[in-house]
């Protein structure tokens, strides 16, 4: 029975509020405040790395109970050292508590939980000391409220050391005195939606955080079957691969950060573009990604599935960070997060620079980043984020296979060095958070101004051939000139009621989304000699809208047994001027041919019209989703998952008053879940089955530079994902396997990898060795990736990837030195490989028949950072 229990109070620590398990009726309502009971708990271990030293020790932690009972933040108050602490933090996540109570409700609150190390021989159990008391850090209010009683702490005193010779201990403390009147009890913070299946994955960065990142889209590479590819340069969105999708930029992945969407749409470049670069790194605390449609909450392009970024800032005080690395990178980094605040309470500026590797891929770019939370009432809470991001870059574009095995061009090198472009986003969003009686009030709207150039040549000299129209010219080259200016003002908002039932808690959730976005594109081919442009391939101006409302229940009608889900119904609308809507004639006019215009004022015969054409339409989706989970038993749950999504049309597609054609995607998965470990290791465990059908995919086009409508597919496969947590160390490991075809002819989809395989490892410890009293803290992180190879067009296959990545850090009082370094291997790889036809001109004679081209993955690099940090924990 202890370790049953011990399984259950550890998953249910390990998942939102709600997700697994519920606590027990809440007492009679009552004026005063009681205080959180523990009703589970794990006991302490003592660090193997301390026994030496023979010292006991005190730790004292802030511990955040949620209105469930599960611990959903530890702080040190006071430190033992770096080892002790970590210790004492890995057992209190694990223990269980009967929540506070306010009027007979159940409130988050926040208490003291000390822990006293006393070394033995051999190692034993370290019992906590019985009472608890509350902390006021920040938002946290709270006057005389006591802790639990020896009796709660598991039902049972600790059992008595072996009869060992130990160092004498400090006389017992007193017991606690009679509380005092308690005034309040008050936590601020999100609530999170309950887990929907085996393939929702709430990643904490936590210890894995130094591992060497780029920018925030590798952190997604942290759940599982995620390969990032970018062929753009360092200001361009990483191509996302999902499960057998190839999402591009994010148009089959919704993108979020704290619920406001990253995703354009009416992206001339792709709709529903979503570029992460104005996100930085350290501020993200956590991840949610949901690989699947399976969650009512998810909106427009969640073909694939979802990834939302959580930001906060754990290290407080006033931080400045310096790197410098291979090929004149540079970065500056300040982070400001006042101690007194919550860590969602925070701002950040940063500055950086590189030359790049090879030739043409140097970039700059500079980010501001603000945020602040406050209390509303007595349970709720706002915030207010603000940012800024803008950066210039260059890139170096695709490589042809048949030219680097002849010399005649480099790996790293570049046939068209005003390939390239640039990039800005500006945001401001404000959200409240509130609860009144049973029913829990959630609100946030958001205004975005975004805009972007790119540069891109993907087929070097193929598309300008001569026509009888045209006045004569020779090949003057495919170099896209694209530009996106799009602003965008949206709300979301939702009411979770909640009651009981069958003697369990049951949920209903009411939400809405609504956004409105404005975008005009224009897409030019520019001469390669001169760099002006000699056709204008489209130019939109977009109104775009997306209203949209969901109803989700969180029912259990089984202590065992819950079963979550409901409807999402999206209106969608489109109002595009077309400006350049004509360019071909059939039958021009003999004495007034259009000659080298683009966008053409003459019907056939020559009957004049303007080069305009607006379409208006709209369409209506209604998509079911749902999850059911049986368990916890012994630590394990089952979980089945079924949903519906669509994708919504490219702005360039629609007709006028014709229903706008959906894309429609079905998805179902089974699953099992493990959550356990012993006394000093978390472990997390998942194997899904999962298959996906899509009646009308997306396929990349050479020829535009972006993806385009194809046929229907459908993708099966196998995901497993590992994340064990020990007092010096942190694992995370995943596999994917996937197939995915045509339906109608059973050929495999190109581009997207069949295995991806990842593991994230860190190590963390006190040195054996102190500097002017102070101890020395070390870390080694390690990152491996293996990509498959991938199916081409016309039956090829691409190579696989084989990546290492790691670092080194050593902190001392307020600074931090680290050293980092990517592709530690120095393996030379293509990290995006395609099959078409292309003339770059490096031949007298072309072929024009499908070749392999290349965009080359980045040589080792090394960067050394240092930081110091003042003011702060």
């Amino acid at each position: 029975m202890r370790r049953r229990s011990l399984a259950f109070a550890l998953l249910v620590s390990l998942v939102p509020a709600g997700a697994l398990a519920q606590p027990p009726p809440p007492p009679p309502a009552q004026p005063a405040v009681t205080a959180p009971v523990v009703i589970s708990h794990v006991d302490a271990v003592y660090p193997a790395s301390a026994i030496p030293t023979a010292q006991h020790v005190d730790v004292v932690l802030a511990v955040t109970v949620d209105a469930d009972g599960n611990v959903s933040r530890v702080d040190v108050l006071e430190s033992g050292g770096a080892a002790v602490d970590e210790a004492a933090k890995t057992a209190v996540r694990q223990w269980r508590f009967r929540p506070a109570t306010k009027g007979g409700q159940p409130i988050a609150s926040r208490i003291k939980v000390p822990f006293h190390f006393a070394p033995l021989a051999p190692p034993q159990e370290i019992t906590p000391k019985p009472q608890a008391e509350p902390v006021v850090p920040g938002n946290v209010v709270g006057q005389g409220v006591t802790g639990p009683s020896p009796e709660s702490l598991g039902g049972t005193t600790p059992p008595a050391a072996p009869p060992t010779p130990v160092p004498p201990a400090p006389p017992p403390a007193a017991p606690p005195s009679p509380p005092p009147a308690v005034e309040n009890v008050e936590v601020h913070g999100r609530t999170a939606p309950p887990l929907q299946g085996a393939s929702d994955f709430r990643i904490r960065i936590e210890e894995l955080k130094d591992i060497p990142r780029a920018n925030a889209s590798d952190v997604l590479k942290l759940a599982p079957g995620i390969m990032l590819q970018n062929e753009g340069g360092e200001g361009h969105a990483e191509q996302v691969f999902l499960r057998g999708f190839d999402a591009r930029e994010g148009q089959d992945l919704e993108l979020t950060v704290g619920g406001v969407p990253i995703n354009e749409a009416g992206n001339l470049h792709g709709n529903g573009y979503a570029d992460t670069h104005f996100i930085i790194p350290e501020l993200i605390q956590g991840l949610r990604v949901l690989e699947g449609p399976f969650d009512t909450r998810q909106g427009n392009f969640a073909v694939a599935g979802s990834a939302d970024y959580e930001l906060g800032l754990e290290k407080r005080g006033l931080t400045a960070k310096y790197t410098q690395g291979s090929y004149g990178t540079q970065r500056a980094l300040l982070t400001w997060g006042p101690k007194d605040e919550s860590t969602h309470t925070f701002a950040a500026a940063e500055i950086y620079k590189t030359s790049g590797y090879g030739e043409n891929r140097d970039a700059q770019r500079a980010t501001a980043y603000g945020q602040y939370e406050g209390k509303l009432g007595e349970h709720g809470s706002w915030r207010v984020t603000a940012q800024g991001y803008t950066t210039n870059y260059h890139s170096a574009g695709v490589i042809r296979e048949d030219d680097y095995d002849a010399h005649r061009i480099g790996f790293f090198d570049t046939y068209d060095p005003r390939q390239g472009g640039d990039s800005s986003r500006y945001s401001i969003a404000a959200d409240v958070e509130s609860k009144t009686g049973d029913t829990l009030l959630g609100q946030q709207v958001f205004v975005i101004d975004r805009s972007m150039r790119l540069l891109e040549d993907f087929t070097g000299f193929l598309l300008d051939v001569q026509t009888p129209l045209q006045q004569p010219h020779d090949q003057r080259g495919d170099l896209i000139d694209l530009s996106v200016n799009e602003q965008t003002i949206g709300a979301r908002g939702f009411a979770r009621w909640e009651t009981r039932a069958l003697d369990q808690r049951q949920e209903l959730e009411l939400g809405y989304f609504a956004r409105g976005d404005h975008s005009t594109g224009t897409q030019y081919r520019d001469a390669a000699a001169t760099g002006v442009p000699y056709h204008e391939d489209t130019n939109l101006d977009s109104k775009l809208g997306d209203i949209g409302m969901y109803a989700d229940a969180n029912l259990r009608p089984l202590k065992w047994l819950a079963v979550r889900g409901g409807v999402h119904a999206d209106l969608l609308t489109y109002d595009v001027l077309n400006n350049c809507a004509v360019q071909s004639v059939a039958h021009p006019s003999e004495t007034n041919p259009p000659g080298d215009a683009s966008c053409l004022s003459q019907q056939d015969f020559g009957y004049y019209r303007e080069p305009v054409q607006e379409a208006t339409t709209s369409g209506i989706a209604v998509m079911p989703r749902g999850t059911v989970i049986a368990g916890p038993f012994e630590g394990f749950n089952l979980t089945a998952s079924g949903g519906q999504a669509v994708r919504s049309l490219d702005p360039i597609d629609i007709t006028q008053d014709a229903a706008a054609p959906f894309a429609r995607v079905t998805s179902g998965e089974g699953g099992a879940m493990y959550a356990g470990g012993t006394r000093d290791v978390r472990l997390v465990a998942r194997s899904i089955f999962f298959e996906t059908k899509v009646n009308q995919d997306l396929i990349f086009d050479e020829l535009v530079g972006r993806n385009v409508l194809t046929g229907a597919t459908t993708r099966t496969g196998w995901v497993g994902a590992v994340r064990a947590t020990g007092t010096f160390w942190d694992e995370s490991a995943n596999a994917t396997l996937v197939k995915a075809t045509y339906d109608a002819t059973g050929l495999l989809f190109p581009y997207v990898p069949d295995v991806v395989l990842r593991s994230d490892t860190a190590f963390f410890h006190d040195l054996p060795w102190t500097v002017l009293r102070s101890k020395m803290r070390g870390r080694l992180s390690l990152g491996v990736t293996y990509v498959g190879p991938r199916p081409l067009p016309y039956g090829q296959r691409s190579d696989d990837i084989f990546t290492v990545d790691g670092s080194a850090s050593l902190a001392w009082k307020m600074f931090e030195l680290s050293v980092a370094s990517t592709n530690l291997l120095d393996s030379r790889y293509k990290l995006g490989e395609y099959n078409y036809v292309s003339d770059f001109h490096t031949q007298p004679q072309p072929t024009l028949v499908p070749m392999r081209e290349f965009t080359a993955g980045p040589p080792r690099m090394v960067f050394v950072s240092l930081s110091a940090t003042l003011g702060g924990s």
